[in-house]
Parts: C-alpha cells; structure tokens; sequence
C-alpha cells in the first residue's frame, strides 16, 4: 500500500530530492512551499503522514500542527524537520502535537524509517479499541477522553503519556521510560515531566473523588482502577 505524504518545505531544491527520495520508496507525495498553503492542503485532504518544516513564509510549522490538532481535531502523524536544534524548540514541537522530529541536514533512509514509524504507529492505533480504566475511557480513534462521561481536554503531551500508561496499567512506568516515549534521547531536566505529570493529574484527577494516578516512590508512575 502506497502512503499518501503532505511535504510542507519552503526550500526549493530540498522539497525536490525529498519529493524525489520518497516517491522512489512508494510514497505517494503532495507539495506546498508556504505555511498557509500546507495548513489548508492538511485541513482539506486525507493524507497518512505531514512532514513539516518549521521556518516557513505566512505561517510557522508549530502555528500549523497546533491548529491540524486543535480546529481540524486531527490526528494525522506529523514530523517536524527543520535546522532549528535547540532543546526548546523540540519541545514546542511536541507541545504542539507533532510525532517525531528530525534536524537538517539529515539522511533520506532516516527520514523514511521514522516516516514509516509513526505511520504504523498511528495505524496500530486506529485498530485498537477503546482504553478503559475504571471510569476513564481514551478513544485511540478519535483521541477523546473522557471520565464519568464527561469529555476532559488534555494536551497532545499529556495525551501522550495518557496513552502509555493506560496501555501499560497495572504496571509501573518508569520516569525514564516516559522520558524515552516522548524526547528519545534528548531528555530535558527533570521539571518538564514534573509538569506534565502535574496537568495531568490535574485534568484526570482532581475534579473526581477517587484518584487514579498513582505514584510509586522510587519507581514511577501508574494507572489503576480503585478496586485493584
């Protein structure tokens, strides 16, 4: 099965190899050279992967995966490109919604590995069927969440680690295996997942009277029903 790809890349000669790369590896490939161009080719096609550069004419790439999640309510897989290599800016990137992220210049065979990494990925996931953790419930579908049939808003970082955990439930998940599932191996200090933790609890939580997040000192973290 060909994969259909949005390349949105403002660099003329990088968009063509690119292009070139992946449609010799079975890529089905659609082009656009400015932000706002590629937000509404996003918004008004089905594609299966947006590889999205960051510096862009009209509209930068965080700007534009922020709004495929929020307003378009989409969950396409999206990989950040882009020469900008500071921690911070990789950061934005996940918090803004988008799967992985790979700094120019980079190899073609890299590309097309991670490409095909989180496309199965989000393919698995639309195969699976709901999670359920006593009265959560996460839709791997339409990435709702809700609890007690009241639909919380997460961010795409704390659905992130929303999803690992009620996969993993009952076990423990580690702090250094959160940090691995969300920044490889570039792991920022230890109060950025403090923070997620936090907002995370925060929206599962704490309206409710009974707690489902759990700390395990030493350990790390889990998720687990009441009566368990």
């Amino acid at each position: 099965m060909a994969y259909s790809i949005l390349l949105v890349e403002d660099h003329k000669e990088l968009a063509a190899t690119t292009g070139e790369y992946l449609e010799a590896c079975g890529y089905i490939v659609d082009y656009a050279m400015d932000g706002i161009s590629g937000l509404n080719l996003a918004k008004n096609n089905q594609y299966d992967a947006l590889i999205l550069d960051v510096m862009l004419p009209g509209m930068d790439g965080f700007t534009i995966c922020q709004r495929i999640r929020q307003e378009a309510q989409s969950d396409i897989p999206i990989l950040m490109l882009t020469a900008r290599d500071q921690l911070n800016d990789k950061l934005e990137g996940f918090d803004a919604g988008a799967d992985d992220y790979l700094i120019k210049p980079f190899d073609f065979e890299e590309l097309d590995a991670r490409l095909n990494a989180i496309i199965r990925r989000h393919k698995g996931e639309l195969d699976s069927k709901p999670l359920v953790i006593h009265d959560l419930e996460l839709d791997p579908k339409t990435l709702q969440v809700k609890r007690q049939g009241n639909k919380l808003k997460l961010s795409p970082t704390g659905l992130h680690i929303l999803k690992l955990l009620m996969r993993k439930s009952p076990e423990v998940v580690t702090r250094e295996e959160l940090e691995r599932e969300l920044w490889g191996d570039l792991v920022p200090n230890s109060d950025v997942l403090r923070s997620h933790l936090y907002n995370l609890r925060k929206v599962i939580d704490k309206p409710f009277t009974e707690h489902l997040l759990q700390t395990v000192p030493g350990l790390g973290i889990k998720i687990i029903s009441p009566e368990e």
